[in-house]
């Protein structure tokens, strides 16, 4: 059944004024909890519990960002945004009830750009949207100020203009997150960086306790570009690894 409404405020001024987000939870109680948090930081916002709904009123609708459980009545959340995103690329945060690593891999892989484990405090899920949206913001600036040239690192080439990948000449798909992660271990090949550095400058999120998103993010992005070219340093972070000069 259709579980939909509207923010008819959305007159706050802050960061968050005029964006609009897609909140897809079926457990009414958490729904009405971040909805009324976002509508607090100023963003404009409107529901959905279960999958049709959700898909039919991000066509309809246009969000900014979708905020997306993966349990969802009708179908599951992984299904709303393979669909989603076929209609348009959108920014999605993942909401899971279990702390489940293949969980958030599938999410990562079928476009999901951030996750979320339950329960979660609404002052971090409200910092991760502005973060993402401000991601957004970031990518569209690039594209109009490209960078000259593209980054070539043996068989790996990084195209800042274009925000594409390729390995051995061939187009790889990755995520604005992901993406944004490569490029921040591209930028110092061979140096170290760690957990809490990645999160910063990638997510603009200073709390250690998202460091596993890193980790989930870096699995996805070795299973895209090659294991081989991210070298794990247990205890510290990640560092790209690139031929030998």
């Amino acid at each position: 059944m259709e579980q939909t409404h509207t923010a008819q405020g959305g007159t706050t001024a802050g960061p968050g004024a005029q964006r609009r987000v897609l909140v897809v939870e079926d457990d009414q109680t958490i729904m009405d909890a971040i909805a009324t948090r976002l509508r607090a930081e100023g963003f404009l916002v409107q529901t959905a519990g279960d999958g049709p709904s959700a898909v039919d009123t991000a066509e309809a609708w246009q969000p900014d960002l979708l905020i997306l459980d993966i349990m969802l009545p009708g179908f599951d959340g992984l299904e709303v945004c393979r669909r989603v995103q076929a209609q348009r690329p959108v920014p999605v945060l993942m909401l899971t009830a279990r702390d489940d690593e293949t969980d958030m891999l599938v999410g990562l892989g079928v476009g999901a750009d951030d996750y979320m484990t339950k329960p979660f405090s609404m002052r971090e899920l409200a910092a991760r949207v502005h973060v993402l949206l401000r991601r957004v913001e970031r990518a569209a600036l690039a594209a109009a100020t490209p960078r000259s040239g593209i980054l070539r690192l043996g068989e790996l080439e990084i195209d800042h203009a274009q925000r594409r990948v390729r390995v051995r000449s061939e187009d790889v798909h990755l995520t604005p997150t992901e993406f944004d992660l490569l490029v921040c271990l591209a930028n110092t090949p061979r140096a170290v960086l760690s957990r809490e550095q990645l999160l910063a400058e990638v997510w603009d999120w200073a709390d250690a306790s998202g460091t596993r998103t890193v980790d989930s993010h870096i699995k996805a992005l070795r299973r895209k570009i090659g294991a081989e070219r991210i070298r794990t340093v247990h205890g510290v972070g990640y560092a790209l690894e690139t031929p030998t000069p």
